[in-house]
């Protein structure tokens, strides 16, 4: 099983994952993407299989900071991941990628119980 973790390291969601995911003694790696950017291909994965509702976080201070002309921009997939592009901090936090059998699972928002035991 291979897990990659997406997120900013200050973010107490995804501190709440990895403190669990230690606790568990589950290794993964941890790709903070205020440092090493969003992989364009990772997020239109992400928009792809959870849906751009899911993926953009409308309720978090980024968002609220947007004048209305960028929130009304968001008129698509492709619109929403070129915002999350621009401003990484609109991603609901953490993404986790679980990787095994030749599938991927993927947790999009802080959801413990979807989290690997082990």
């Amino acid at each position: 099983m291979t897990i990659t973790l997406y997120g900013i390291p200050n973010c107490d969601s995804v501190k709440k994952a990895r403190a669990l995911l230690d606790s568990r003694g589950v290794a993964y790696a941890f790709h903070d993407y205020k440092k090493l950017g969003v992989p364009e291909l990772a997020l239109r994965r992400w928009v792809g299989a959870k849906g751009r509702d899911v993926v953009l976080n409308r309720k978090g201070t980024t968002w609220r900071t947007l004048d209305d002309a960028q929130k009304a921009s968001v008129v698509d997939d492709e619109s929403a991941v070129a915002l999350m592009l621009a401003n990484p901090s609109l991603i609901k936090r953490p993404v986790v990628e679980i990787a095994e059998n030749g599938a991927t699972r993927l947790v999009v928002g802080l959801d413990l119980d979807a989290l690997p035991t082990s």
